[in-house]
């Protein structure tokens, strides 16, 4: 009996190591490939060119492409069996590729996509969802997840995605990878699956910034051109008041780093949502013609379902007659997308391309040639495995809010991963107009270091979440009360600096400004009582003094104004300002 239990135990030893054995070879195999790829191939680069000739700009780097790129001899999957069942190999490599490998760079497969690349969670049920290696529990983003996870991995250098509405920004936003999305047009959509033609672009993603900028010199044919710093930086303060991620970290590593490089005066606050209602009026149009116009909707939201509308009916157009003949079996979330009823009539269709064609013109205009503006890249945190709130129109509509800005506009739109939080990536968008796709690249390899640095410092903060949030919150403020005062609206400009105090009152800079435009409605005591309030905190406030030796100047106080102004003349010798008053002052009562 004893023999016969030793024996048992042997066997449940031998069983219990076969299955630690198994589990460990399990977990190797995930690691090694994170079931990023769907197939393994090699491209190589043609030899180096012969001295004194450069060598190829992407000598060394390795890279893997999404399964909607053809190449020579491989069926092209688009993420479904049925489709690579029903097509035959590639005759030819997408140009896109080709380039890439001419520049020195070796390509080492394709990578998973949603099925039929339509999707933005990065789940698929025939080949497997690839894991995300920044948040194993949660998705990694769609459509392009596999090539995100690529270089999230380290199994690549950089690799290539198609982003139609966020098909490469929100698997990079998910993985904390660099994504960009290029200008519309920019790049060859030759030998690539289409989804949604006037949408569609060729991204790509990298985790170093001049990895990613070296290939979009390749892939864009940029010519040398002299690196130009941006001349603003536009906070889309409404846009960052609707998600539901660390907000207020992200601004302020965004802050610190643009004022550490650039200054101050590059900032400016914008309310998009109220910016897009006057400058896209089709889209007034639009929500009449869903509504009736009885409900009050916001121009981002509408935004969300005017590119999901177009999305839609262009996929339509160009798969409609395979998918009607294969009947392929979709995951529900795609079907009810791809095959439910269009509900929109040809007029509706001609009013969505309008409004591609005013936002086009809107986002230009705000940004002109050197702007840049920012924007939350994804409303919610990376979606959990398996979970439903994909499917909710209210996640839908938040995400495909802020996705659309760049679709419909067609501009230029980079993922900036900032660190994590809750063990997910955070990260925030850049958007350049139309075609400044060379300045948005130089723009970000500027400033990526110095973001990261913030980054780093705002996670490894020991300051309480809600001292940090208010110290935070009270900075928002008082920059929305700084254009404020710049755009001549002096009542709006008070309350900001106003909520700025109640927020932080132990900072100068907001007395003072408050004081300011006080001065410009007439408030004369009220100046005078902030700028006291601003010099008893800080006694070397330049401004300080100027001001409250002009609101005493007003009030009848000379004496006491000519003493400010004179005090100001000691901290600041060459100031004209203060040197030109005092001295009108003691000449008029000499």
């Amino acid at each position: 009996m004893a023999s016969q239990s030793a024996n048992l135990w042997v066997l449940l030893g031998l069983g219990l190591a076969g299955i630690l054995f198994m589990t460990r070879k399990l977990k190797k195999t995930i690691r090694e490939d994170f079931g990023a790829f769907i197939e393994r191939l090699q491209l190589l680069p043609p030899p180096q060119p012969a001295p004194p000739k450069a060598p190829h700009p992407l000598t060394g780097l390795t890279f893997a492409v999404s399964d909607v790129f053809d190449i020579e001899g491989h069926v092209t999957g688009f993420g479904h069996p049925d489709w690579e069942r029903t097509h035959d190999a590639a005759s030819r490599t997408a140009p896109v590729v080709s380039v890439l490998v001419e520049g020195g760079a070796t390509c080492v497969g394709k990578t998973v996509v949603d099925e039929l690349a339509y999707s933005i969670s990065g789940e698929n049920k025939h080949y497997g969802t690839p894991t995300n290696p920044a948040a194993s529990s949660r998705t990694p983003g769609g459509s392009s997840s596999g090539a995100a996870v690529a270089v999230a991995a380290n199994l690549v250098d950089f690799s290539l995605g198609i982003d139609t509405v966020g098909g490469v920004r929100v698997p990079a936003g998910s993985c904390g990878v660099i994504g960009f999305r290029p200008s519309h047009g920019a790049v060859s959509h030759n030998g690539i699956i289409p989804v949604s033609t006037s949408l569609d672009t060729v991204g790509w993603f990298a985790k170093d910034s001049s990895v990613l900028r070296r290939v979009g010199h390749v892939l864009l044919q940029l010519p040398y051109a002299v690196s130009r710093s941006p001349r603003q930086i536009v906070i889309a303060d409404d846009c960052f008041q609707q998600v539901k991620i660390p907000v207020d970290r992200i601004v302020q590593v965004v802050t610190k780093s643009t004022l550490k490089l650039f200054g101050r005066q590059v900032f400016k606050h914008e309310n998009l949502g109220d910016y897009f209602n006057s400058k896209v009026p089709s889209l007034k149009e639009f929500h009449g013609q869903k509504t009736n116009g009885e409900v009050k909707t916001s121009s981002i939201k509408l935004l969300a379902n005017v590119v999901q509308l177009l999305q839609r009916h262009e996929f339509r157009h160009n798969h409609g007659e395979w998918i009607n003949l294969v009947k392929p079996v979709l995951d529900s979330a795609t079907s009810a997308q791809i095959c439910g009823p269009l509900d929109a009539s040809d007029e509706e269709i001609e009013i969505c391309k309008s409004i591609k064609n005013e936002l086009h013109a809107a986002v230009n205009s705000l940004l002109k040639d050197d702007g840049i503006l920012v924007i939350p890249t994804l409303a919610d945190p990376p979606s959990k495995l398996g979970g439903k709130d994909i499917l909710s129109e209210d996640f839908r509509s938040r995400a495909f809010g802020l996705l659309s800005i760049a679709s419909l506009s067609g501009c230029c739109q980079v993922t900036v991963p900032l660190g994590s939080h809750d063990k997910y990536p955070v990260s925030v968008s850049f958007i350049a107009r139309h075609g400044g796709d060379r300045f948005l690249l130089d723009a970000l390899h500027t400033m990526y270091a110095s973001l990261q640095e913030q980054a780093d410092i705002a996670s490894k903060s020991k300051l309480s979440k809600n001292a940090l949030t208010r110290e935070q919150s009270a900075e928002i403020a008082k920059e929305k009360g700084n254009q404020a005062y710049k755009d001549k609206e002096w009542h709006k400009a008070i309350n900001f600096y106003s909520e700025a105090i109640k927020l932080s009152g132990n900072n100068a800079t907001y007395y003072s400004n408050r004081a300011a435009a006080y001065l410009e409605v007439g408030s004369f005591l009220q100046a005078e009582a902030d700028c006291t309030k601003a010099i008893n905190l800080d006694k070397k406030n330049v401004k300080a003094y100027l001001r409250r030796g002009t609101a005493r100047e007003m009030l009848g106080y000379y004496k006491e104004a000519i003493e400010d102004f004179k005090y100001a003349l000691v901290l600041e010798p060459t100031n004209k300002r203060a040197s030109l008053s005092a001295e009108r002052l003691r000449k008029l009562f000499q």
